[in-house]
């Protein structure tokens, strides 16, 4: 038996869903930018992808480049770099592969590799501590959850490296927000 509801329930119900789908549609990446350049130390920079800038990254596989001024916002856009895509990360954590086609989630049965260390980590006593073993036994396999190699909604991490730079350097662009905060404590 269907029961409509009153009208300002009603109105209230749809506010609710509507909220729900806004603050679904406003999804962003978070890219971590790896800098090549010895001189900073193999130093990462965490910055916000978000709005039209998603879509240069969705369909883009492992492997792929981009250009940097799809990376970050307002003046900490890195135009004039070009980017490596490396990996990633889904939402609940769930790592990319790069030997994995398609963009979703797979179980597969691996060894050591991306994603899986290939060991076992065991609690003894010994001499009225606890200790932490790690036992490797040859041929250990287990059974893991990956994405594919292709960017989708789903992702939410992607970890890109500099292939070439521009003339200013990464410090120098995102490096000025970061010293601002730490001076003022």
């Amino acid at each position: 038996m269907f029961f409509p509801l009153k009208g300002a329930i009603y109105l209230s119900y749809v506010g609710k869903v509507l909220k729900g789908v806004d603050s679904m549609a406003e999804s962003t990446f978070i890219a971590v930018v790896s800098d090549t350049n010895p001189a900073n130390g193999g130093r990462s920079y965490n910055l916000t992808i978000s709005g039209n800038n998603m879509s240069q990254f969705l369909g883009k596989k492992i492997g792929d480049q981009v250009d940097g001024l799809f990376v970050g916002e307002g003046d900490q856009t890195l135009g004039g770099y070009k980017l490596e895509i490396t990996g990633g990360s889904d939402k609940t954590g769930t790592p990319m592969r790069s030997d994995l086609d398609g963009g979703s989630r797979q179980s597969i049965l691996v060894t050591a590799s991306t994603g899986f260390k290939g060991h076992s980590l065991e609690q003894k006593t010994k001499g009225g501590e606890k200790k932490r073993f790690r036992y490797k036994p040859d041929g250990m396999r287990k059974r893991r959850n990956f994405r594919g190699n292709t960017i989708t909604q789903d992702t939410r991490q992607i970890n890109l490296k500099v292939v070439e730079a521009a003339t200013k350097s990464l410090q120098d662009i995102l490096g000025s927000s970061e010293g601002s905060e730490e001076s003022t404590e």
